[in-house]
């Protein structure tokens, strides 16, 4: 019960990872000029969607977690 707040908040973090990876924050200019040029609208939008919704996903986590530490 002492670290209860270890699982939101791993849970957050794995899902701004997920947010990051889909984003293409974490390519170099290179490949994200390649990306956009390449990609379709439809799936620029579909990965767009994805990152939106892992965030959305990953900050009630987090909050939580915050609030479990400074609570406990």
């Amino acid at each position: 019960m002492e670290k209860m707040y270890l699982v939101p908040g791993i849970v957050g973090c794995i899902f701004i990872v997920i947010s990051m990876v889909f984003s293409g924050s974490m390519a170099s200019g290179d490949r994200m000029r390649a990306n956009f040029a390449t990609e379709t609208t439809e799936h620029r939008d579909e990965r767009h969607k994805i990152t939106i919704n892992s965030l959305y996903m990953a900050l009630p986590n987090i909050i939580v977690a915050v609030l479990f530490y400074y609570l406990n």
